[in-house]
Parts: structure tokens; C-alpha cells; sequence
């Protein structure tokens, strides 16, 4: 999508963070509803920005929504408050939220959470990625003191990043000392920093087969679902590593359990699955050459701060009634 994909109408347009502007009017300020059930660090933010958090009726104008599985709950609340014209969502994926915010795109103003949790989930992507070099995996199964030498170090070492918004930032940040090649895969070509070359999403299978780590961190949209497949790790090192830290479907989750079962690859570590949660006896969970950790990059205890943070700050450019200053607007066109 360029940045003349989509055009405002007749006032105020506000830009999304790849530049484009949005079809909504500059939401206006009234009471905020928190829900389904406010925290007193959420209303802190709220009322802190100078906001006023009521229960949900005709007169609320902005929704803080906590639940990321609730869309069907969040949907009533708009039917109930016609008159909303902001609402606040959890997660920085919103694919849960899509056919809602479709719906709602050209009335309602949709932020994200994308970007406020990069910290602890790049942490967790790295930790993930030294794991599966590492064969911490297989070390840590072990009963017995094993003799054949395995591992990988970090360094020097060539890594493809899937994605380029605030996580992969965060990462690549953090993979600096250890001297890595970096490639960036992303929808716009414009330089990344911390990378040493940015491509297109239509050049990834040709960077894949000199990646030793794969990391994704990318928006699950219906153009992204199973990005990677059979096909890709067929082309990959049977030495490579794939992290992935965004959403399961953007993984064929059969393809990798072959892969990894068949040594097309080494190893993986996931911290999302499809399906999600991943079942007891599922053939992943016995797979060699795979941590799985159960969606926790991001824990309630680290998230809470952060996005109370977010909401402070949206709230502010709530209530200044022009449609401006706000982080994480949600793009409903790109779906993300």
C-alpha cells in the first residue's frame, strides 16, 4: 500500500505509522469506558492524562479494550456506544480484531498496542535464538552426560528478520554486539537500521537459503498466512534456525515439524503456534530441535506497565480533539 492508497474524506486525516492517511474523523473526546474489566493502573492512565473513565452508556466516546480474545465482547460494546470514536486494543496483533475493525474503519479510530511490548519480546526472540543454537533444547531433555559436541555461536552469523516495526527493531538492536549480517524483509525496501540490506516481502525465498537464523516478526494478515512453508525450508541451511515471536499462522506448522524431522533444518523456537494453544500430543511438542514456549514473550506482569503507558499517551492526543498524536494507529485497509 503506498501512501495514496487511501484518502481522507473531508477532514482531518490521521497517518498511520507507514504514512498513510485514514479515512476517520478526529475522534471526539468524552468519557473513556475501560474494559471488560478496568485495572487501577489502566484508570491511573487514563485519568492521569486528564481523562474521565465512565461505565459503558451513550455518552462514552473512547473504549480501552483489555481482552485479545473478545472481539464478539468488544463488538457489543460498540453497539452499545454508538458514539465512539476511539478505541484502545490490547495487543500489537490485531488479526483477531479484523473483520471488526473493517467494519468499524471508516467511523472509529483503532490503536494498537504495536511497538509498546518490543522490549521483552526481542529479549525473548534472542533468548529463543541463542537456544536454538545452542541446542539447549536437546541439553535440556538430556539424562546423561552426552560427548558429541554441538552448538553454534551467534557470531558473525547471517540473520534474516521478518518484519520491521518495533520488535524487530528492539532485536536487531540487541543483536549488535555479535556482529551479525542482517537482511530485513519488510514490505518497502527503505533502509532499516541495524541492517545491513532491506528487501521486499517478494524476495524472501531468495534470502533464505544463506540465513543461518530466520526470525519473524511480522503482521498476520491474510496476505501473510503460512509465509513460511514447505517450500521454504526446503531452500533454507540444514543448518538453520527459524525463531518466531509473532503469530503461528504465519508458520505451516506440519511443514516444520517435517523439516525439523528430516534435518532440513536444525532447529526452532516458537513462542506461538497454530494451533494455539498447541494440544497435548501434538507432534511439534516431541519434535528434535524445538523449544516451544506458551506464547509468554510478553507476560500479564510486563505488559500491564507498558500499556498503560500506550493508553496515556493516546488519551492525550484524545482529548486534544485533533486527530493527532496518536501511536499505533491501526491501518484497517493493511489490517495492521
Amino acid at each position: 500500500m503506498t501512501d495514496t492508497d487511501v484518502q481522507p474524506r473531508g477532514h482531518r486525516a490521521v497517518v498511520t505509522d507507514a504514512g498513510a492517511p485514514l479515512p476517520v474523523a478526529p475522534p471526539a473526546p468524552g468519557p473513556i469506558a475501560i474494559l471488560p474489566k478496568p485495572t487501577d493502573l489502566h484508570v491511573s492512565a487514563v485519568t492521569g492524562a486528564g481523562g474521565t473513565v465512565a461505565a459503558l452508556d451513550g455518552d462514552t466516546r473512547g473504549i480501552v479494550w483489555l481482552d485479545p480474545r473478545d472481539p464478539s465482547g468488544l463488538q457489543d460494546a460498540l453497539d452499545a456506544a454508538p458514539a465512539v470514536s476511539w478505541v484502545q486494543l490490547p495487543f500489537a496483533g490485531v488479526d483477531a480484531f479484523a473483520d471488526l475493525i473493517g467494519a468499524h474503519g471508516d467511523t472509529v479510530l483503532f490503536t494498537s498496542a504495536k511497538g509498546a511490548y518490543a522490549e521483552p519480546v526481542a529479549e525473548h526472540a534472542l533468548a529463543l535464538t541463542l537456544a536454538t543454537l545452542r541446542v539447549l533444547p536437546a541439553r535440556a531433555r538430556a539424562s546423561s552426560w552426552a560427548t558429541e559436541p554441538e552448538g553454534v555461536s551467534l557470531y558473525g552469523r547471517r540473520v534474516v528478520v521478518i518484519g520491521a516495526g518495533g520488535i524487530a527493531l528492539e532485536y536487531l538492536r540487541l543483536l549488535a554486539p555479535f556482529d551479525v549480517d542482517v537482511t530485513v524483509v519488510r514490505r518497502s525496501s527503505s533502509p532499516v537500521e541495524g541492517a545491513a540490506r532491506t528487501v521486499t516481502t517478494d524476495q524472501l525465498d531468495a534470502v533464505l537459503p544463506d540465513a543461518d537464523v530466520v526470525m519473524i516478526a511480522a503482521a498476520m494478515t491474510s496476505g501473510t498466512a503460512k509465509l513460511l512453508g514447505a517450500h521454504q525450508f526446503s531452500i533454507m541451511k540444514p543448518s538453520a534456525r527459524l525463531v518466531n515471536i509473532a503469530r503461528g499462522g504465519l508458520v505451516d506448522t506440519d511443514a516444520l515439524v517435517e523439516a525439523l524431522r528430516t534435518g532440513e533444518i536444525a532447529g526452532a523456537g516458537v513462542d506461538v503456534t497454530d494451533p494455539e494453544p498447541l494440544p497435548d500430543g501434538h507432534p511439534l511438542w516431541d519434535t528434535p530441535g524445538a523449544v516451544i514456549t506458551p506464547h509468554q514473550a510478553d507476560t500479564p506482569e510486563m505488559v500491564e506497565p507498558l500499556l498503560a503507558e500506550r493508553v496515556r499517551v493516546n488519551v492525550t492526543a484524545f482529548l486534544g480533539g485533533a486527530g493527532e498524536g496518536f501511536v499505533g494507529v491501526v491501518d484497517p485497509v493493511a489490517g495492521y
